[in-house]
């Protein structure tokens, strides 16, 4: 995870069961129940394979298995995929993940 306040803010809401949807067949989605705070983040990247990121005027995070062309300006990228994400692409329908804070 980046060091961001929407980053912090979901870290914040740990430990989170969410479900993921494919979207337009570069992404896996899934609409938090409580968004997070864009305030003061710089948005606007180009996604990348393995990019965790957030879609602030859906309320989405998003895991993004293949690149973006195109930037966004509300997209925030929260962090980045370290293990795994070469499989995520092969998920089909939808999957339902816990996500947890791990500590070192």
């Amino acid at each position: 995870m980046y060091d961001n306040p929407a980053s912090m803010a979901f870290l914040a809401q740990l430990p989170l069961t969410i479900t993921f949807e494919d979207y337009i067949g570069k992404e896996k989605i899934s609409i938090l129940q409580k968004r997070l705070s864009a305030d003061d983040v710089q948005a606007g990247d180009l996604s990348k394979k393995g990019d965790f990121a957030y879609y602030a005027p859906w309320g989405n995070v998003a895991i993004f298995y293949k690149g973006s062309e195109d930037a966004t300006n509300d997209l925030i990228i929260l962090g980045q995929i370290e293990s795994g994400k070469e499989n995520v692409k092969n998920i089909h329908g939808d999957f339902t993940v816990t996500i947890e804070k791990v500590t070192e």
